[in-house]
């Protein structure tokens, strides 16, 4: 099983990115899926998750200007990123997990400039 991240770039502050996360299998099989983000010099950070039953959580700082989603039929989640700030300059990762299974997708690289 893989899951494929995709979406990165360089956009100015206030911009947006879509970020994609593909994966290789239904994605109904998880119970969850997540985005972390690990900025230069630090540690991954959880971002959002997504339960099984679409109820969504998300760290306070990206509260009202991340969206994230998960289309069964394509097997995809995304995060919808607008007013970007410096501040969200990171790898972002997706993240899927079931009772026998935690995966990691490869980073994406999202650069906000100022």
């Amino acid at each position: 099983v893989q899951l494929q991240a995709s979406g990165g770039g360089v956009v100015q502050a206030g911009g947006s990115l879509r970020l994609t996360c593909a994966s290789s299998r239904n994605i109904g099989s998880f119970t969850f899926m997540a985005w972390y983000r690990q900025a230069p010099g630090n540690g991954r950070e959880w971002v959002a998750t997504i339960d099984n039953d679409g109820t969504t959580k998300y760290k306070d700082s990206v509260k009202g200007r991340f969206t994230i989603s998960r289309d069964n039929a394509e097997n995809t989640m995304y995060l919808q990123m607008n007013g970007l700030k410096p501040d969200d300059t990171a790898n972002y990762y997706c993240n899927a997990a079931s009772p026998f299974s935690y995966l990691w997708g490869q980073g994406t690289l999202v650069t906000v400039s100022s």
